[in-house]
Parts: C-alpha cells; structure tokens; sequence
C-alpha cells in the first residue's frame, strides 16, 4: 500500500473564511491541482476555493466534476443564482449534515410548544426585546411584518432614498425600482453564507419555523435575525448613491460589511443558540454519525489558554 505524501484534508473553520464570492461566464475547473475559473480565452483565475463560504454561480458558469467534489471536501457551498445573484435556483451540500441534527430540529419544528419558544426567541435576537406574551407563532409572524415594512419606511428616510414598499418579481428583474434590486442583491448574498453555515453545521435548510414550505425556510428564519444589522443598511446607502451598476455595487458593500460585523463567527453559535429555546433534549450523536464539515479546531490548553 502507497504511503500517504500529503497531510489529511481538514477544512478551514466558517468563521475564518471569506464569506461569499460571485462567478460568471466561464467554467469552474481543478487543474493542476488548482480550483480554477477558466473564461472563453483560456485564462485562469484561481479561487481559493477552501477558503471560501459561499461560491455563487451565476448565469454562464458551467462546473466540473472535479471542482464539485473538491468544492464538497473543503467545505464550501456551491450556489446556482440567477442573473445579479437575486433569485436561488439550487444548492450543493458541504457535506457533513447529520441524522442526530436533522432529527432534533425536526423535532423543535413538529412540537407546538417548542416550535412556538423557538420563534419567541429569533424575535426576541432579531428586534432585541421580548415578544407580546400568549401570541401564536402567526401572530407574532404578523407582527413581525408590520415592525420590518416600519424599519424600511425608517431606512429609506435616513438616507434619503423614495420608498413605496418591498416589491421583488424574479420573473422580470428590470421591472424592479433601484432600492428593491439593491434589496434583493443585498438578502441573496446573506442568504447564501446562511445556508453554508446551517449545511456546514448538520441541519436542513428547508425545516423553518417562521418560514415554512420553502427550500430555504431554515435559512431565511436566520438570515433575518442579521439581515437588518447588516445588509438592508448597506442596500439603502448604494441605492441613495444612484450608481450604474448598483447589484455590483451592493455585493461588495456586502461583502465588507461581513467582514466588519464579522458574521461567519456569529452564524452557527446563533442557530445552536435559537433551538435551544424549544428547551428539547438534543439528541445523542450515533457512532456511526458523520462528523459536522467545519469544525472548530482544537485549541492547545485549557480554556484561557490562547492557541
């Protein structure tokens, strides 16, 4: 048996990776051992594919077999967006979701109680106070509603940008007023390192308890409790600045506005940290169960000890 050159793969952890990269018009390759886009020239543009969150794959890109697999091994999602990178087609699994996780938010979302504790509690992160006691999970849904057309109307103020309401129709993205395709640009790239991070940490995009009946209902509960600390603020400040290119404009805002609020370190703690409140036994981990994709690296001592 050949003996093993290179070390074991170990992917990086999410909260130490870039957030979200964009890809178009060309061909996503491994070649020469390289994670590669090759355009209709030939060039290569390396992506440091390991490092990355989230890649989102608009229209024009093809992928290989190769850059699939290495893209699953290292732990970074692969998303198909449409053109601007506003409307989610499918994703690419990270690898490294679990039974024993599916299973216990499964659980939180089946029972009423908890279910109803869980969003009591995404209210309570995302509008920093309490909900209304003795409200269903449809009322506060609809007072949530009310709170966040408020929060737009207030934005659209500040920064001095004319504002009717949310008005989004995938189907014919030109039709859209500039303060809505920036806001549409703007939740598309939250959403996408959200579903990385709920991949990445074993449960199911699809099982929400806000939103449900989607296949992302799981990461627009959690993309909303950070969306107005971060990317709705960045949306109404290029849309004030009435630029040429504002969906390109608007991811770059993005992206540094991840990097400040740092939110790939926020993201997995504050799922583990919202089903909690069902207040279920979390289930047991089976012997056979796959380890989760990124995991926190193991320190060098003991917890004040800085590895």
């Amino acid at each position: 048996m050949a003996e093993q050159i290179l070390p074991p793969l170990k992917p990086i952890p999410m909260k130490d990776r870039v957030s979200v990269m964009f890809v178009e018009k060309g061909q996503l390759d491994v070649l020469d051992g390289a994670f590669v886009l090759v355009d209709k020239n030939g060039v290569r543009t390396h992506i440091p594919v390991g490092g990355v969150a989230c890649l989102m794959l608009e229209p024009g890109t093809r992928v290989s077999h190769a850059a699939a697999v290495l893209a699953a091994r290292v732990g970074c999602l692969l998303v198909w967006v449409g053109e601007a990178g506003v409307r989610m087609y499918a994703a690419g699994q990270p690898g490294g979701a679990r039974a024993d996780r599916l299973l216990y938010q499964a659980k939180l979302a089946l029972d009423d109680g908890a279910r109803l504790r869980v969003v009591r509690k995404m209210y309570e992160l995302r509008f920093k106070e309490k909900p209304p006691e003795r409200r269903s999970v449809e009322q506060l849904r609809g007072i949530e509603g009310v709170r966040v057309r408020k929060m737009y109307e207030l934005l659209a103020r500040q920064h001095n940008v004319p504002w009717q309401r949310r008005n989004y129709d995938h189907t014919e993205w030109g039709s859209g007023d500039v303060p809505n395709r920036c806001l549409s640009s703007a939740t598309a790239c939250l959403y996408g390192i959200c579903e990385a991070a709920v991949l990445a940490a074993g449960y199911a995009p699809a099982i929400g308890f806000i939103h449900t009946g989607k296949p992302q209902s799981f990461v627009y509960d959690i993309a909303d409790i950070f969306k107005f600390d971060t990317v709705v603020p960045v949306a109404f400040k290029v849309a004030a600045k009435r630029t040429t290119n504002p969906e390109r404009d608007v991811r770059l805002a993005c992206r540094d506005a991840f990097r400040q609020s740092k939110i790939l370190q926020r993201i997995i703690p504050t799922i583990e940290q919202v089903l909690a409140a069902g207040e279920l036994e979390i289930p047991k981990k089976h012997d056979e169960a796959v380890e989760i994709a990124i995991p926190n690296k193991e320190g060098l001592g003991d917890a004040g000890h800085r590895g």
